[in-house]
């Protein structure tokens, strides 16, 4: 009876994957390995090969690793700070972390259109201040800037995790045992908030690649990533082969990130903060 009650239990889940996980896929695939006539076919799959997708693509890469890398660079120190301060002020800083999260994401991308703009407030400050403006809307520099500021918290809250776990006990004997900071910093504590950073670099490359709606209003149309090509040929060309297709080699490349970097990740450490 209590084997029955557990797997009632479990039935909104199931139904939950194969509705809004199986199904979608299931779709996808089809559509994917079709032509428009219902017949098999890879040429969906293999459009990756035209130059303007492997441009789309390889960019989509590009930019994804910048965004992943500064993040990762931001982050780390922040969450050191973060995990440093009393409980109070950690509290502050995790809800100040979170609170743009709380809006809607549009309009996020929007207020940094307004701050970029060229003739935007950041723009007017430095003229006001007499200093050169800058012109880096339309440009990829912009949709690094707000891809950073969409996915940080991304980063910061599964390193800031690891560290907590970390006893002051650890830290402390190394020290006694004459490890000096760096020493401490590269033997100890980095080691063992590994786990938060590979959870932290998944959780922002895999959004970061596939990002078309960031690309779309501060690139002005100019700056064409992968998710733009898939967005524009399921909504402007009404083709769902194409699309599908472009869509299932990009979640090869998304499931073989994820599948390197859980490889090392063999505590699944910062993901405990979702």
């Amino acid at each position: 009876m209590r084997k029955l009650g557990r797997q009632l239990l479990a039935g909104p889940y199931l139904v939950w994957i194969i509705g809004f996980i199986l199904l979608p896929v299931a779709v996808i695939l089809y559509f994917a390995l079709t032509n428009s006539e219902g017949g098999f076919t890879l040429s969906n799959v293999l459009a990756i090969g035209e130059p303007i997708h492997l441009k789309a693509l390889f960019l989509s890469l590009r930019l994804a690793v910048i965004c992943t890398l500064l993040c990762l660079i931001l982050a780390y120190p922040l969450a050191m700070i973060l995990n440093k301060t009393g409980k109070k002020c950690q509290s502050l800083i995790v809800f100040i972390f979170i609170l743009p999260m709380w809006m809607n994401f549009m309009l996020r991308i929007l207020a940094w259109r307004m701050l970029l703009n060229n003739n935007g407030v950041i723009n007017t400050v430095l003229e006001t201040l007499g200093l050169p403006v800058l012109n880096i809307i339309n440009t990829p520099t912009a949709v690094v800037f707000c891809m950073v500021y969409d996915f940080l918290p991304f980063m910061v809250l599964p390193i800031y995790n690891s560290m907590a776990r970390i006893s002051p006990e650890v830290v402390e004997s190394a020290k006694d045992l004459g490890a000096g900071s760096v020493t401490v910093f590269f033997k100890v504590i980095l080691p063992l908030t590994l786990s938060g950073v590979i959870s932290g670099i998944i959780m922002v490359f895999v959004p970061a690649l596939t990002s078309f709606a960031i690309s779309d209003l501060l690139g002005g149309g100019k700056i064409m990533l992968i998710g733009n090509v898939i967005e524009q040929a399921f909504t402007q060309q009404n083709n769902w082969q194409l699309g599908s297709g472009l869509s299932i080699v990009l979640m090869i490349f998304v499931i073989a990130s994820m599948a390197l970097m859980s490889a090392h990740d063999k505590e699944g450490g910062g993901a405990g903060v979702w």
